[in-house]
């Protein structure tokens, strides 16, 4: 039995380029295996040493805490709402004022002491950036911008202009007994 005729192949239109072609026999893929540890031995890689605490910042500002119990808010300082705060705008200039002019040495530090939380102002008697203490120049502020992300607290910002250097201030306000005290200060 003989075979029944093929068609006729047009080869000069099915055959690839000659640049092609080469690249065809060359081209080869080749599948590696990776070696994976088992899904069902997995362990768990301690990120924190046994019985060394994580390290903390010293303020983290957020949400303020609510009251519990009824019973306990009525001893102690109490939080304030908006409505019960002059513009906290006036507040963060006196702040800023009164802690930059305090640090250079202008005016009596004492005098921010009611405006902030007692560990600030600890931290603010403590050191003295070296930009705060030479010379007599005076100290200008510019415009101050509020952020209140929270009722009753307010983050301010500006910056100050001494001795034809520009330092960023920022501070966060907290209204409290129907006033903002400053609870983080940070001069840069």
């Amino acid at each position: 039995m003989t075979a029944p005729p093929t068609p006729a192949l047009d080869t000069a239109s099915e055959r690839p380029a000659p640049a092609a072609a080469a690249a065809l026999r060359t081209f080869r893929l080749t599948v590696v295996a990776t070696p994976q540890p088992p899904l069902t031995e997995l362990v768990a890689l301690p990120l924190v040493r046994q019985g060394v605490a994580p390290p903390r910042a010293p303020h983290r500002p957020g949400p303020r805490p609510r009251e519990r119990h009824q019973r306990l808010a009525d001893f102690g300082p109490r939080w304030s709402s908006r409505g019960d705060l002059p513009d906290p705008r006036l507040a963060g200039r006196r702040v800023f004022t009164l802690a930059l002019e305090g640090m250079a040495g202008l005016r009596p530090l004492a005098q921010v002491q009611n405006l902030t939380a007692p560990g600030l102002y600890a931290a603010l008697a403590a050191r003295r950036p070296g930009w705060c203490s030479g010379g007599t120049a005076p100290v200008l502020l510019g415009p101050v911008h509020v952020c209140e992300p929270v009722d009753g607290v307010a983050e301010v910002s500006a910056v100050a202009r001494r001795s034809g250097r520009a330092h960023a201030v920022a501070a966060r306000l907290e209204g409290i007994d129907g006033r903002w005290r400053c609870t983080a200060l940070q001069i840069g």
